[in-house]
Order: structure tokens, then sequence, then C-alpha cells
């Protein structure tokens, strides 16, 4: 038997008692696609509308880079690579996209470019045409002239059929390889509009509204130094006024989703907010995130990439940057939210030894032990284009270049065991205290 259907067969018969995890399909094809959205959080978990724990484990899709639509569609349908996530035993898709995708539809009358025209200024007319008609050989539902938007509202569509939640992440704001020293990194950095930010999340959370796999968005991505002599001071002050001010924008445009708070540094450090430390040198001020009426649609994202030789002073580290809003039992925590690591991976080369190295050891090993979500870099095995390097692989994919399969047997078993066990694990313990934050379920729902 093909390795991937052996792989579809195992994950639609694993049953893990009293969790939730998406394996399923279009109801046509004999599954069911309900997600019980929308989702709410309190206390440290995450809970659906029908008041059960929500824990993510996914995998990234990269949509943010030059051309401005998700990668690998030139080699595989958006079925087939939707599937793939759902062979990997997955139950969450963080899908990226660059802020510019709006900027180029308000600069265009309000009328989105098709993907043949963003493929062709991103890879010049002869190689864009080419991955153009690739495309739309793989994909045989789009129509000649489909827009990036467009093959957005594709990949939610199949995703809410397989029982996938969408998770939509902004990475950055000029559509490029991220994620460096780049004019993208902080509020008013070269590319880093905050106006247009603004604008985008509010564009974009109201177009997702009619995406019924849509649970979550991430405001965005890996905030980090800037380039530019007029960005604002790096600090959580500043931190605290721009990224609250977009989600009041995303969660008045759009109430049901889920909003994720990513750190400083590249996105692993939220210690002053989880603790409720000053917010800078020159404040007293703290953050209080029940002081907003998205409380209960918060939650914190963190990113790691390490090489660690122990784990638990690597742990320690993570534990401090943000995941000790985790322990209920910790009473210095100020803003107790859950906590899902957004972005960790791997090169995927020789998966044997990657998987069995401390770093990835670890954070199963935690994952479980803390029950928070993950999603792994990334699922895709190369781009259209990245850093000016057309037909670009990358071997950090969980796919291989053509994404039709896994680019290891051990990659594909170590994710999928990782995704059961932190599935499986207890989550009793907390989970009625938690929901008694939210005083009336049903009316909280409403």
């Amino acid at each position: 038997m093909h390795f991937g259907n052996f792989l579809s067969l195992f994950i639609v018969n694993v049953v893990l008692s009293g969790t939730l995890v998406a394996s399923a399909s279009l109801d046509r094809r004999g599954y069911n696609p309900d997600l019980a959205l929308p989702l709410y959080s309190s206390g440290r978990w995450v809970f659906n509308s029908k008041g059960e724990t929500v824990t993510y484990v996914g995998a990234n899709w990269p949509g943010a880079a030059d051309v401005m639509i998700p990668e690998g569609l030139q080699y595989q349908s958006v079925s087939h690579i939707a599937g793939m996530f759902a062979e990997a035993g997955l139950n969450s898709v963080r899908l990226t996209y660059a802020i510019e995708l709006v900027d180029q539809i308000y600069e265009n009358h309000g009328k989105d470019v098709s993907i043949k025209t963003a493929l062709v200024e991103a890879l010049g007319s002869e190689n864009g045409t080419q991955v153009y008609h690739e495309i739309l050989k793989h994909n045989p539902s789009f129509h000649k002239d489909i827009t990036r938007l467009e093959v957005y509202d594709a990949i939610a569509e199949e995703l809410y059929g397989r029982g996938i939640y969408l998770h939509l992440d902004n990475h950055i704001s000029k559509g490029m390889w991220c994620c460096s020293t780049d004019g993208n990194g902080w509020f008013n950095d070269t590319y880093f509009d905050i106006d247009n930010w603004l604008r985008g999340w509010k564009y974009m959370a109201s177009h997702g509204k009619k995406w019924k796999a849509l649970a979550s968005v991430g405001l965005r991505n890996e905030l980090r130094a800037a380039v530019s002599e007029y960005a604002l001071p790096i600090n959580f002050e500043v931190w605290t006024e721009y990224m609250t001010k977009a989600a009041e924008v995303v969660h008045h445009a759009n109430s049901d989703v889920l909003i994720f708070f990513s750190g400083l540094n590249y996105d692993t450090n939220l210690h002053d907010i989880v603790y409720g430390n000053a917010l800078s040198d020159s404040t007293n001020a703290t953050f209080d995130i029940r002081e907003y009426d998205f409380y209960h649609k918060a939650v914190f994202e963190l990113h790691t990439y390490s090489s660690p030789t122990d784990c638990e002073s690597y742990w320690s580290g993570l534990y401090n940057a943000g995941f000790a809003s985790l322990n209920e039992s910790d009473t210095d925590v100020a803003n107790r939210l859950p906590v899902v690591l957004s972005e960790w991976g791997h090169s995927e080369e020789d998966s044997s030894l990657a998987y069995e190295s401390v770093y990835s050891t670890c954070l199963h090993e935690k994952a479980v032990e803390y029950k928070f979500g993950w999603m792994l870099w990334s699922m895709i095995g190369g781009y259209y284009v990245r850093s000016g390097s057309q037909d670009n692989e990358d071997l950090w994919g969980l796919l291989a270049k053509n994404e039709t399969v896994f680019r290891g047997v051990e990659s594909a078993d170590a994710i999928i065991t990782m995704a059961k066990d932190t599935l499986a694990s207890d989550v009793d313990e907390g989970v009625s205290a938690s929901r008694k934050h939210i005083k009336s379920w049903d009316n909280y729902k409403a």
C-alpha cells in the first residue's frame, strides 16, 4: 500500500477519547466537517462552541512571499496539499499572507490581482506564465482569471471540508521571504505602515467571515529590529498600543475569531506581558488583557528555533519567555491566556536525526505535559521564488518539493505521533476552573 494511503487510513481510524482531532474531509466524502466554531479562550484553555477543549496541532502553509499566493500549487492541487495536513494527523493550518496584497487591492480600486499577473510580476513573463499554466493544470477548478484571494477562498473551503481549522497569519507587510532586518520588522519600519496594516486587517477579517474554517488570526509574525530611522521605539509600551488597536479592528470586523498576540525579538519574548511588568523604562503602566472586549478571544503565540543540549534548561527559558501562562499554579502570572507555539522546525533532510534531537524530543514532551498547541514550519517543500531564487526547494518542508509525498517516513511518523500524543494528553485538571471565567457559557456564546 502507498505510504500516503496507509497514513490516511491510520489517521481516519484513530480514536482519541475526549479530544478533538480534525481528520475529516468533505461530508460528501463521508466525513464530518463540524469544527464547532467559534472558539473562545478562558484562562489557559481554548474552548469550542460546545465547551470542549481545543488544542492546535498544525503546520504552516506559506503564502506571503513575492507572488502572494500559497505555495506549491504548481505541483499539486489545493485538495491534495490540504489532504496531506490531514494525513499527518493535523487539525490546523497557519496560512500566511502579506499586507501588500490588500494594499494592491486598494490601489486597484477594490479589485484583486489575478494570479497570472502576480506570477508574471514576480517571476517574469516566460516563467510566470509557465507556472500559471501548471497551477491551472493541477487545479482544474480554478478559472483562468482566478485572483489571489480566490485561491485563499478555495483553500479555506477545502480546509473546512476536511475539518481543519484555518489560522490566518499576517506574516509580513511587503510580499517577500521573511524574516530578517528587511524593513518589515517593527511599527513604522520601512514597509510596516501602521495605517495600512490596520486597514489590511479590517479587510481580511471582514473577507474571512465567509471562510467557514476560519478559527483564528495572528496579528503579526515575528516583530523584530527595524531598519528605518522613523520606526517607533521597540518596547512593550508601543507593542500594547498597536497590537491592541489591531485586535480591536479585527474583533470589530469579525468577532468570531481568536486573536493571537506575538512577542518581541522574533516572537521569542512575552515575559513582561505574561508577568504584568512595566511596559517600558519610562512608564509604570502594565498590560491587562481583561480590560479589552476581545479578552475571551485572545491567545499568546511564541516561536522557538534552537539546538539545545539539555531539555530542562531549554524549557526553563521558554517558560520564562511566556509559557508560564499555562501553569495555573504559577501565581506570578498576571495575564493568563492559552499559548500556541506557532513556529518551530528544522531541516527535514535527515529527519531521522532531527526528530531524535533534544530540541524535538523536548518540545514533544512539554507539549504533552503542558498541553500547548503547536504548528510546524512548514508543510510546503518549495517556493515559487525565495530571495530571488525561483522554483526554490525548502528542505525544512515536511513535504518533498513536488508536494506529493512526505520528505521522509521518519518525519511523517514523528509528527503523527506528536500530534496524537498532544491531543491525547489529559486536560481535565483546571478546565472547570477556566470555564468559570465565563459566567454563563451559553450566554457568552451568543
